[in-house]
């Protein structure tokens, strides 16, 4: 039933070549997760209440699936999705131009176009620990490294 599916909360934040996303679910179990180069589907179950959580965001513009990657931990799901094309922020997130109640401003991650000055390094701490746990899903450059690896042996 529609009635039984809950829309989770999503903040974002952005830079000229990528997007930064978390989804808010506690505790969620084996989400299902589509990333495709204009949208990004999440449906999950989570919450003490085990709340059943549907969402489809339409991006303003296009982004590179195989580049993004996610990492689910115990409060949310976090997303650094790759712009197809590096360049102008977007004026919004979503296609649509209406104002959704779900969707807020991550003020930790945001920076604005102009700023000069930003220490881009927190960028990279972010990214790295998302290389560095275990369940996340990335470019298919880590089967590549295990072949050579297989390689070295012999």
């Amino acid at each position: 039933m529609a009635n039984d599916r809950h829309l989770p909360s999503v903040q974002w934040a952005q830079r000229k070549d990528k997007l930064y996303l978390t989804i808010n679910v506690e505790d969620c179990k084996d989400p299902t997760i589509k990333l495709e180069q204009n949208s990004l589907h999440f449906e999950g179950v989570g919450n003490k209440e085990a709340l059943h959580y549907d969402i489809t965001i339409e991006f303003y513009g296009d982004v590179d699936p195989e580049k993004s990657k996610h990492v689910v931990l115990p409060r949310h799901i976090q997303f650094v999705v790759y712009k197809k094309e590096s360049g102008p922020f977007w004026p919004r997130l979503l296609k649509d131009k209406t104002k959704v109640h779900w969707l807020k401003t991550d003020f930790d991650k945001w920076r604005d176009e102009d700023d000069s000055d930003v220490d881009e390094s927190k960028d990279f701490a972010f990214e790295d620990m998302m290389n560095n746990m275990g369940s996340y899903k990335g470019p298919e450059e880590d089967m590549a490294d295990d072949e050579r690896d297989s390689d070295d042996e012999g």
